[in-house]
């Protein structure tokens, strides 16, 4: 079963990170939570890591759509996007595809905001200019 939406982009993380901040911003998603999973990692058990970042993104109408078909979908909500530097010049961009919201609920009502949400998301992945989006 695939799970994400994939790109690699050659350039590098942080330059990403802002980039991907803005390509969901112009796809109608605001960014609400952001976690430093590099830091975290350190902080918390003092290992390294490459740099990383999960970026919570939300489209309120889409949100709202996906609430009334499905009350408990906030269990899946926000979208997830990943933003890990893969080296020092290739980041790797990721999000959680919305089609997963189908599937696990089984709720055919929810196919229309899953639609719409993997449209945005794959366009806000396809203007980093990386590799094609892929599902992974």
């Amino acid at each position: 079963m695939t799970y994400a939406l994939r790109t690699t982009v050659e350039r590098p993380y942080a330059a990403v990170v802002e980039e991907t901040r803005q390509a969901l911003s112009d796809q109608g998603f605001g960014v609400l939570t952001e976690i430093d999973l590099q830091a975290t990692m350190k902080a918390k058990l003092d290992v390294e890591i490459a740099p990383q970042v999960i970026l919570g993104a939300c489209r309120p109408p889409l949100a709202h759509a996906a609430l009334e078909a499905e009350p408990s979908i906030g269990l899946l909500l926000p979208c997830n996007v990943v933003v890990r530097a893969s080296s020092e010049t290739s980041t790797v961009v990721e999000a959680v595809d919305p089609q997963l919201m189908v599937g696990l609920t089984d709720n055919s009502a929810l196919q229309a905001v899953s639609d719409e949400a993997a449209g945005r998301l794959r366009a806000a992945l396809g203007a980093l200019d990386g590799t094609p989006v892929e599902q992974a």
